[in-house]
């Protein structure tokens, strides 16, 4: 397999590989009641208390209509609240219960060992041609949808 064909067979491996690994490492017995989606949902909201149901969804990409389900869910599951402003009862505010920060830290734990496993592989030399190439690949994704 030449470096072309080595490189595209990584990377469409790697993302079904991540996906499926990062859900049997941050779904642990404590976070069995909610799924990957759900633990992206919290990254999203994160530890602030300013998080609207419309700044989320927006981090998301999805629609706020479309977060709502699953957001009523992490509700009911006692790891997120929901609050009307005071000021516009238009806008609706989420925030991380205690149950919902232990989750988020767990997630975040998980991606600080991913990371770390790829760069203390890694000679400081070598740390930016990394960054270039993963801001290239980010750059693609961000770009493919206006190209249709």
């Amino acid at each position: 397999m030449n470096a072309y064909e080595t490189i595209n067979d990584i990377l469409v491996h790697l993302f079904n590989e991540i996906w499926e690994l990062e859900e049997k490492a941050i779904i642990t017995e404590e976070f069995k009641d909610i799924s990957n989606n759900d633990m992206h949902i919290i990254e999203a909201v994160g530890l602030g208390s300013d998080s609207t149901m419309s700044m989320v969804a927006r981090k998301l990409g999805i629609t706020a209509g479309s977060l709502t389900t699953s957001v009523n869910s992490l509700v009911n599951k006692k790891y997120l609240v929901r609050e009307r402003s005071e000021s516009d009862r238009r806008v609706v505010y989420v925030r991380l219960t205690e149950k919902g920060r232990k989750a988020f830290f767990h997630h975040k734990d998980y991606h600080m060992q991913m990371t770390d496993a790829v760069v203390k592989s890694l000679d400081a030399d070598e740390i930016p041609v990394l960054l270039k190439t993963l801001n290239s690949l980010s750059e693609f994704f961000r770009g493919y949808e206006t190209k249709k």
